[in-house]
């Protein structure tokens, strides 16, 4: 019953999701992208407190801690890298002409 009902929940996260990234319009993208590095850095900082606590329990759960860690921060910084290429899109070019 309970695999049932995560599965649902999932499915209903991936519509709703997908729905709403959709309706987005593409001048809010970059904030949206910057909040969403913010979620990741929180993530981040969740990951390293678990897997610094002495919670850990076996071999897995230090491996999935890991793997959370990692994958936090590649999508902490890929988000930054993206976020800063989007905005140097808006930024005036300089023409030399003074």
């Amino acid at each position: 019953m309970d695999a049932v009902f995560l599965t649902f929940i999932l499915m209903l996260s991936i519509i709703l999701g997908f729905e709403l990234i959709n309706k987005v319009p593409a001048t809010l993208h970059t904030p949206l992208m910057s909040g969403a590095n913010a979620i990741s850095g929180i993530t981040l900082v969740g990951a390293l407190a678990y897997a610094g606590s002495g919670y850990v329990s076996s071999g897995a759960t230090s491996l999935l801690g890991a793997l959370a860690v990692v994958f936090a921060t590649i999508n902490v910084v890929g988000g930054y890298l993206v976020t800063d290429r989007m905005l140097a899109m808006f930024k005036k070019k300089d023409g030399g002409q003074g």
